[in-house]
């Protein structure tokens, strides 16, 4: 580009995951652009994993912003006096207004219908269709900003300027045995995965010995009365800390610990960005595969069924996943637990 963009809007308004696979796009962005400001348009849900990233130096809370009158709203946009806005999760509420708005940039995917009109920037691609990961997906929406190379999986972990990590409260610490290897089994996802089954984590807890390993189990706390049953047989080897944490609280906790086992859920990623031993357990059918949803970090371990599994497609009741042996989970977590 002839002049560096003065401010670049990073849409993206859906899931934990989703978010902290697009945050890299924003380091990716500060590295060619540094004297470029970029704000992130998210939910409130995951405002905490947003502002963990160095790179951005904004957030605009889409939930707030949604209450407001469509004049309101316009304006809003109009006071950011962005240059770009990059649509990474088509959203045609927020595509609407920031045409309104005025942005003289506004990129977006062709394969929304309302890009045709809202996007004066469009990208030809298909994620459905594509082979590459969903990070590597998001940069592609960067072509119009000159940006053509796609960086390999490896090299996209440092791009996450994870710098803002919440610092633990004296309780959350003192939850940690700084003589065994601290591990966190995240057994629900709110219904946004395929799951591997209570009955399975609790293989998991037997095989783990007591005198290697503190774990605790996460999730909400309408997650922790589904699980009641589960909670109540391993209570004396685990600790129950579901619907203790916000997700603030959360963030933090992982931070200080050694490890994570779950499906592909947003702590599992965040445990991966953090450089913790992330266990992703994954169902190996397109497009929830782990080839598009794998979490990156430098610790990452990925358990999936090696075969085509069409039988599971259009239930969320996956034989596939439940499968994979807690056996080979607990080899991957003794391999360096000290």
């Amino acid at each position: 580009m002839e002049t560096d963009p003065k401010h670049i809007l990073l849409s993206r308004t859906d899931s934990i995951g989703d978010v902290i696979l697009t945050l890299p796009v924003a380091g990716y962005l500060k590295q060619k652009f540094p004297r470029t400001r970029i704000s992130f348009i998210g939910n409130t849900y995951t405002q905490a994993v947003v502002r963990l990233s160095g790179h951005i130096d904004c957030f605009i809370n889409w939930d707030e912003l949604k209450q407001k009158s469509r004049a309101e709203q316009v304006a809003a946009f109009q006071g950011m006096h962005a240059d770009w806005i990059i649509h990474i999760f088509p959203n045609r509420e927020i595509a609407g207004l920031t045409r309104k708005a005025g942005i003289p940039n506004r990129a977006g995917t062709s394969h929304r219908f309302f890009h045709w009109w809202t996007c004066n920037r469009k990208i030809h691609f298909s994620r459905r269709r594509s082979e590459l990961h969903e990070a590597q997906l998001n940069f592609k929406l960067l072509s119009p900003l000159g940006i053509h190379d796609i960086p390999a999986l490896s090299g996209i972990h440092p791009y996450f300027g994870f710098s803002n990590l919440p610092v633990p409260s004296e309780k959350i610490r003192s939850l940690i045995d700084p003589h065994r290897f601290n591990l966190i089994l995240h057994p629900k996802s709110q219904g946004s995965a395929r799951e591997w089954g209570v009955s399975n984590f609790e293989k998991l807890v037997k095989l783990l010995p007591a005198v290697r390993f503190k774990i605790f189990i996460t999730g909400t706390r309408a997650e922790g009365e589904q699980m009641k049953d589960f909670l109540g047989r391993i209570h004396s080897k685990a600790t129950d800390l579901t619907g203790k944490f916000d997700l603030n609280q959360l963030i933090a906790f992982i931070s200080i610990t050694d490890g994570l086992v779950a499906a592909s859920t947003g702590p599992l990623h965040i445990a991966a960005a953090l450089g913790k031993k992330a266990v992703g357990l994954f169902a190996p059918m397109k497009p929830i595969h782990p080839g598009r949803w794998a979490p990156l970090g430098k610790d990452v371990h990925i358990l999936v069924k090696d075969q085509y599994c069409e039988d599971c497609r259009d239930s969320a009741d996956c034989e596939c996943i439940r499968s994979i042996s807690p056996e080979k989970v607990s080899t991957i977590l003794h391999q360096n637990a000290e």
